[in-house]
């Protein structure tokens, strides 16, 4: 229920602000990702602390946390409302250029590729256009989200390690090397590419059906024109 909240909100922001930008070019597709990126941290960062926590607590009858919502009260009784947006800082710099590049990639692979109403391929052009965004999305940020991931785990299991992103970054390049920043990036972008494709395709695919009804219901007596296909950025 959440990530639908969060897919509704960025898909939602990003389009407004598109418009608002007023043309169309690969720059506005980036500035108005980054602005949906941004936007949803508020949202996005105290879900992933709780799954976090959750994740990290003990099994048993004696576990700290029967759910997300209840991880987030206690966490807001105890450290107040700047320990519910721990790793603030470190989300939004993950998610504003990652989901700059994640439309931006998105618009160009859907040019590219020729996605246009009537091919017999679109389906499979919108998911391999959706699947890659996602790869290419957390490529350009991943790193950030391994720092963001330990500095909200930080302090659970013993006295706080780290003073901040920058800190947080050294210690863990001093003791694990370079490797840290890329642990767990496989198993990331082998579930990025199928839930990212359905995401963009499903989008794109509903929009253009929703616009071409929307058309027709405005002007039934005026023969319709040549349909184009409707991209996320539309909404």
């Amino acid at each position: 229920m959440g990530l639908t909240f969060i897919n509704a909100l960025v898909f939602g922001v990003q389009g407004n602000t598109l418009r608002a930008l007023g043309r169309d070019s690969p720059l506005n597709q980036f500035l108005a990702g980054a602005a949906a990126g941004a936007i949803q941290c508020v949202i996005c960062c105290p879900m992933e602390l709780a799954k976090t926590r959750l994740q990290l607590q003990d099994a048993g009858p004696a576990r700290t946390y029967r759910g997300s919502l209840h991880c987030l009260a206690q966490i807001y009784r105890q450290e107040g409302l700047r320990g519910v947006h721990r790793g603030m800082a470190s989300t939004l710099l993950r998610e504003t250029p990652s989901f700059g590049v994640y439309f931006l990639s998105y618009d160009v692979l859907t040019r590219a590729l020729g996605c246009e109403p009537g091919d017999r391929l679109l389906v499979p052009k919108l998911l391999l256009a959706g699947g890659t965004s996602g790869i290419l999305s957390w490529l350009s940020t991943y790193p950030v989200d391994v720092v963001k991931s330990r500095l909200q785990a930080d302090g659970l299991r013993g006295a706080p390690r780290y003073r901040g992103m920058l800190d947080c970054a050294r210690q863990s390049y001093q003791a694990e090397g370079w490797r840290v920043f890329t642990r767990g990036l496989a198993s990331t972008l082998l579930r990025a590419f199928p839930v990212n494709a359905a995401t963009f395709a499903t989008v794109t695919v509903v929009l253009s059906y929703a616009r071409g009804e929307e058309a027709g219901s405005e002007d039934e007596a005026v023969p319709a024109a040549a349909p184009t296909l409707a991209q996320p950025s539309s909404l």
